[in-house]
C-alpha cells in the first residue's frame, strides 16, 4: 500500500464497492479471449526472478500495483501460453522464400521469428520482399501482436547470407579486425542500414571467439573460415564492439557468438559430434569478448553445441545450466536474449530427440530455440508445449524466455505498444 492516498483509512462500502468495480474491470480487460480458447496467464515473479540478470528489470512486475509496467509485460499477459512456447523458435526459410508449409507451420505454432538460411542473391527488393511477406503473418492471433525477429548471418567473408543489389560485399572478420575499430563501426552502420532496408532486424553476429594464432588453421568452425577478428581477446573485443556499435547505429540487433568460444576446439558443431574444448575454464581471458559484448549492450548471445570439460563436462554447452545461468547470467550479468546455436540439425545434436534438445535448453536456462528447418521446429514446439502444460516450474521457465525474447522485439519496435 506504500504511496496510496488514503492508506491506513477503512473507506465505506460504496468505496470498496467501487474498487471491486475497478479491479473486476481491469481484470477482464487483461484476460480476453485468446487463440484456441486457452485463457493466458500472467508470468511469475519466481520465474523471472530465476532468468532474469541484475541489469535487466524487463517482465517484473510492479510490487505496488502488481500491473506490468512495460509493453513487453503487457503483451505477454495476452498471450496464451502456446503461444509463448511460439516466441521461443527461430525457424529457417528453405530456399529463402516464405513457403506454405512454413507460414502453416507459423500460423499453427506460433512461431516468432524467422531466418535466412542459404545464400540468397536477390539483393535488398527480394529479401524485402520475403520479410513483408513474413510480418504480414504477425497477428494477435498468431504472434499475439508481436511482430518477427527476421534474421541473416551476415558476418563478411565466407559467411554473409545475403547478397545482391543493395547489399555491400562484406570483407572477412579477419580482414574487418585490420581496421580501426571507428571505422569498422561506420562500415557496420552501413551494413546494418543495409539489412533494415532489406526487413532484416537481426543478425547473427558477429563473431566473439578468439583463435590463437597457432591454431588457425585447425580450427574448422572460425579459423578455418576466416571468421575471427583477430588472435588475442582485445582486438577481438574491441572489433567486436565496434561491430555491434554500428549495427546498433543502424537500429538492428546483433548477436554475439558461439559462447563460450569455439577458437581451441577443432571440429564444426554443424557437422561433427562430440566436439570438445579442454582449456577453457570459467574465468578464462578469452570470455572478456563477451563480456566486452555484453557491456556494449549486444542483445543476444548464442550459446556453442561443443562441451567444455573445465566448465561442465557432462553437457553441451546449450544445454548447461553453468554455462547460461551460473556464467552469463549471474557471473557476466547478461540480461538479454539466450539463443541457441542450429538444434534443428546440426550434427551435434543429432543423438537427441528433437523435443528433448529444447526442453533441456529451455530448462538449463536458454530462451531462443535456433531451428535450421521446420520439421524439427514443430516437434520441439510440442515438446515444450506439452512438458509446460504438465509442469508449472518449466512453464514458468517458457513464461520467463518469453519475457526476455519479447523484451528484446519492444527494443527494436517490434511489439504493438
Amino acid at each position: 500500500m506504500r504511496g496510496v492516498p488514503g492508506a491506513g483509512r477503512r473507506p465505506g462500502s460504496r468505496v470498496l464497492a467501487g474498487l471491486l468495480l475497478v479491479v473486476l474491470a481491469a481484470v477482464s480487460a487483461c484476460g480476453g479471449s485468446s487463440a484456441g480458447g486457452e485463457q493466458p496467464t500472467a508470468a511469475t515473479p519466481h520465474a523471472t526472478a530465476s532468468r532474469t540478470g541484475p541489469s535487466s528489470p524487463a517482465a517484473r512486475p510492479s510490487a505496488a500495483t502488481g500491473t506490468p509496467r512495460s509493453c513487453a509485460d503487457r503483451v505477454l499477459a495476452r498471450m496464451t501460453l502456446a503461444q509463448r512456447v511460439g516466441q521461443l523458435f527461430v525457424v529457417g526459410l528453405a530456399g529463402s522464400v516464405l513457403d506454405a508449409a512454413t507460414a502453416q507451420a507459423i500460423r499453427t505454432y506460433h512461431f516468432g521469428s524467422v531466418s535466412f538460411i542459404a545464400t540468397d542473391t536477390t539483393g535488398v527488393a527480394g529479401v524485402g520482399a520475403v520479410t513483408r511477406a513474413v510480418q504480414s503473418l504477425s497477428s494477435p492471433r498468431v504472434t499475439g501482436g508481436a511482430r518477427f525477429f527476421v534474421a541473416a548471418n551476415q558476418e563478411g567473408g565466407q559467411v554473409q547470407a545475403l547478397h545482391g543489389p543493395g547489399f555491400a560485399t562484406m570483407p572477412s572478420a579477419v580482414t574487418q579486425g585490420m581496421l580501426p575499430p571507428a571505422q569498422l563501426r561506420r562500415l557496420a552502420q552501413t551494413w546494418g542500414g543495409e539489412l533494415r532496408a532489406a526487413g532484416v532486424n537481426l543478425n547473427f553476429a558477429p563473431v566473439m571467439d578468439v583463435v590463437p594464432a597457432a591454431d588457425t588453421s585447425q580450427n574448422a568452425p572460425i579459423g578455418q573460415l576466416m571468421r575471427e577478428f583477430g588472435p588475442t581477446p582485445a582486438v577481438v573485443a574491441s572489433h567486436g564492439v565496434a561491430f555491434i556499435g554500428g549495427m546498433t547505429r543502424a537500429g538492428e540487433a546483433t548477436t554475439a557468438k558461439h559462447f563460450p568460444g569455439l577458437g581451441r576446439v577443432k571440429g564444426n558443431t554443424d557437422f561433427s559430434a562430440d566436439v570438445v574444448d579442454t582449456v577453457t575454464t570459467p574465468g578464462d581471458p578469452y570470455l572478456s569478448t563477451f563480456q566486452q559484448g555484453i557491456r556494449a549492450g549486444v542483445p543476444l548471445v548464442m550459446v556453442a553445441l561443443a562441451t567444455y570439460t573445465r566448465i561442465d563436462p557432462r553437457h553441451l554447452a546449450v544445454f548447461s545450466p553453468v554455462v547460461m545461468r551460473t556464467m552469463l547470467r549471474d557471473r557476466m550479468h547478461f540480461g538479454g536474449v539466450i539463443i541457441s546455436d542450429d538444434l534443428g540439425a546440426a550434427q551435434a545434436v543429432a543423438s537427441v530427440p528433437p523435443g528433448s534438445r529444447a526442453v533441456q535448453f529451455i530448462a538449463a536456462g536458454g530462451d531462443l530455440v535456433t531451428s535450421k528447418y521446420v520439421g524439427p521446429a514443430q516437434a520441439m514446439a510440442r515438446a515444450v508445449l506439452a512438458r509446460a502444460r504438465a509442469s508449472r516450474g518449466f512453464r514458468d521457465e517458457v513464461d520467463a524466455a518469453a519475457a526476455h525474447v519479447l523484451a528484446a522485439k519492444q527494443r527494436f519496435g517490434l511489439l504493438p505498444c
